[in-house]
C-alpha cells in the first residue's frame, strides 16, 4: 500500500539529498503541499515545528518502499526510534494539504533540539527564504 512524505527543507527538488540518499526513484511527486507547522532557518538546514496557526510548503511524494525510504531518511534525520527523546528530529504522520483540494497522512519529520538563535521563516517556505537570502 502506498504512503506519502512530506520534504520542507534540503530534500526537495533543487537541492540533490534524495538522489545521493538512494532513494529518488522509490518516491513519485503527488504534489506541492503544506502542513500545520513553523519553519525556521537552522543556517544549513531548516526546522519544522508543529505550530497552530502556521503553514510550512514542501512536496509530497508517494512511495510504495515506506519501509526503505523511512530507514534512509531516519538515518539522515538523527531520528532514533527506540529514543525518540534524543533524537535530533522525530517522525510523525500528519495531514499534507495539497492544491487539489485533497489532504493525505503523509510523514514528516519535526525538530526536536532548542532552536536557540534561529531566525523564523515567516512565509513557510524554505526554497523561496534560500533564493532570498
Amino acid at each position: 500500500m502506498a504512503e506519502f512524505v512530506f520534504f520542507y527543507g534540503t530534500l526537495m527538488a533543487g537541492f540533490d539529498r534524495r538522489r545521493r540518499l538512494g532513494i529518488d526513484e522509490m518516491l513519485h511527486y503527488a504534489g506541492r503541499g503544506s502542513i500545520e507547522a513553523a519553519l525556521y532557518d537552522l543556517g544549513i538546514y531548516p526546522a519544522a515545528v508543529p505550530t497552530a496557526g502556521s503553514r510550512v510548503w514542501g512536496e509530497v511524494f508517494e512511495t510504495d518502499a515506506i519501509d526503505n525510504v523511512l530507514s534512509a531518511l531516519d538515518q539522515i534525520e538523527g531520528y532514533r526510534s527506540g529514543d525518540p527523546d534524543g533524537s535530533l528530529y522525530v517522525r510523525e504522520k500528519v495531514p499534507a494539504s495539497l492544491p487539489d483540494g485533497r489532504t493525505v497522512e503523509a510523514w514528516a519529520y519535526f525538530y526536536n533540539a532548542p532552536l536557540g538563535q534561529a531566525l523564523l521563516i515567516p512565509s513557510g517556505d524554505y526554497l523561496e527564504h534560500v533564493r532570498a537570502r
